[in-house]
């Protein structure tokens, strides 16, 4: 199976990372703080983060996860809703 289970999503939505490799965990931890105004990166987070991506790989994380969040706050500005991809118990084809 591809992506996340409905649990797995819904520990993450509860803020439970415990199931997840320490990378993603690291990366999660990079996005929120993103998301905080302002945004701060301690550098505690910053040591985890190189343990596990280069200096490139996280310039691309970082601007991929701040292009999210400036469309997701455009998204508030017009009250754009959801796409509906995701529903609660839908399943992918394997490859």
């Amino acid at each position: 199976m591809f992506g996340l289970s409905d649990e797995e999503i819904s520990a993450i939505q509860a803020g439970n990372f415990e199931s997840l490799p320490a990378a993603e965990v690291a990366l999660l931890r990079m996005t929120d703080a993103m998301a905080d105004t302002p945004s701060n990166i301690s550098e505690e987070l910053y040591v985890q983060l190189r343990s596990h991506f280069s200096e490139e790989q996280l310039i691309e994380l970082a601007a991929s996860a701040a292009l999210e969040n400036a469309r997701a706050r455009s998204n508030r500005v017009f009250d754009v809703g959801s796409d509906g991809l995701y529903r609660k118990g839908l399943r992918f084809k394997q490859k």
